[in-house]
């Protein structure tokens, strides 16, 4: 013998049933409270269903169906109602349906007591079963939709970088990513050890902590993040953050539409490329802005080392050396004959001799603006970065 008369019973007035079952969930559970997160007709039809099976299995022995668990279990999670909320209201709902079904008991005579103990194991088996897959279901479409989310999120920054979307779509694509509608950004890369390793793990947290958005693209060769920075003071926080990283990281100048990432990716990329050594550090493509355009186009600059100072390239190597190290501390010095001396712990005198040698094997006066130009262009496609404070070997 079984409840199935009691559960019959409970089936005729299955819609009134369930509507006392939403109400009271809703009154009972935050999340059920919100219209917009879920309607009352949609957790009506829920109650309805979830009833609907559970007293169909109290009139039958057999496998039990959990079907419409699975189902609240994705809706709830596409809707985005909080698990804990999801499994609450579902213990919420089943005990009602427990009471009404002991108050069914109470007037048919043939349910006795002991049939309601044994019957009650069943059905809060039946509960543990459902919510259960309720849970399970819950978790696999979560699961899904971050992940879903995640590739999506994915799509956007990779346009971003690669300039596929424009106009209002950028304001869009900025409100989806939680980016700010207008700049200024900027673009950092930092250099990846091993496929699939993020270099700058945890700089993204440490960015909103600092009230930085950020969005990241993870490449085999590179990690791409792009940077609000919303106040005077944010690169400068921002810049501090990055070389916590312990990465080798190329930074760009700062950009005040989104359309521009593209622009701003290859000056990073740039900037990343001109870092000097092989340890960690943050370049800015600021610091040295005609260093960057001649890294930009190694066979332009090739060919200005070509017209400009092969004459002193050609030198014997010890001769060739004290001439572009002088050549190097001049231009650092800011022109200075005296400054350049002191660097390199020799005479003015002998500063200014070797500045005229390399203006006869040149061809070019280095009190000439345009000359000067010239020839620093190619002093840095010849000598490469050079990390701050670094002196070159050899007088």
């Amino acid at each position: 013998m079984n409840l199935s008369g009691v559960a019959a019973a409970l089936l005729e007035k299955l819609p009134e049933l369930a509507e006392k079952m939403a109400l009271r969930i809703r009154s009972e559970v935050d999340a059920y409270q919100d219209e917009a997160l879920i309607s009352l007709d949609s957790l009506r039809v829920s109650c309805f269903s979830n009833a609907h099976f559970v007293l169909t299995q109290l009139r039958r022995v057999g496998t039990a169906e959990v079907g419409a668990a699975r189902e609240t279990g994705r809706a709830r999670a596409e809707q985005g109602v909080p698990l804990a909320d999801t499994l609450r209201a579902y213990r919420i709902g089943s005990e009602l349906l427990w009471t009404e079904i002991l108050a069914e008991a109470r007037t048919r005579p043939e349910v006795t007591d002991d049939l309601l103990v044994s019957e009650s194991a069943r059905f809060w088996t039946l509960f543990g079963l459902y919510a259960e897959a309720v849970a399970v279901a819950y978790r696999e479409t979560a699961a899904e939709l971050t992940s879903r989310g995640q590739a999506r999120r994915s799509a956007l920054v990779e346009a971003l970088f690669t300039g596929i979307i424009a106009g209002g779509t950028l304001w869009e694509a900025a409100r989806e990513l939680g980016l700010p509608e207008q700049g200024p950004y900027a673009v950092a890369v930092a250099e990846v050890g091993a496929p699939g390793e993020e270099p700058l793990a945890g700089v993204g947290a440490a960015l909103r902590q600092a009230d930085l958005p950020s969005v990241w693209r993870l490449l085999p060769d590179q990690q791409l993040a792009l940077i609000a920075l919303p106040s005077a003071a944010a690169e400068a926080s921002c810049l501090r953050i990055l070389r916590r990283g312990r990465a080798r990281v190329g930074f760009s100048p700062r950009f005040d539409s989104l359309q521009n990432a593209p622009q701003a990716l290859r000056f990073a990329r740039l900037a990343l490329s001109g870092l000097a050594g092989t340890g960690p550090g943050v370049a800015r493509f600021d610091d040295n802005p005609l260093a960057m355009v001649v890294a930009s186009a190694p066979a332009e600059a090739a060919h200005l080392v070509e017209v400009t100072l092969r004459p002193v390239l050609d030198l014997p190597a010890a001769e060739r050396s004290r001439l572009l190290r002088t050549l190097e501390e001049w231009f650092a010095s800011g022109g200075s004959a005296a400054a350049t001396a002191h660097s390199l712990f020799v005479h003015p005198n002998t500063v200014r001799y070797r500045l005229r040698r390399i203006e006869e094997l040149t061809g070019r006066l280095l009190s000439d603006p345009q000359a000067t130009a010239d020839i620093g262009a190619a002093l840095l496609a010849v000598r490469g970065p050079k990390e701050p404070g670094s002196r070159p070997a050899g007088k």
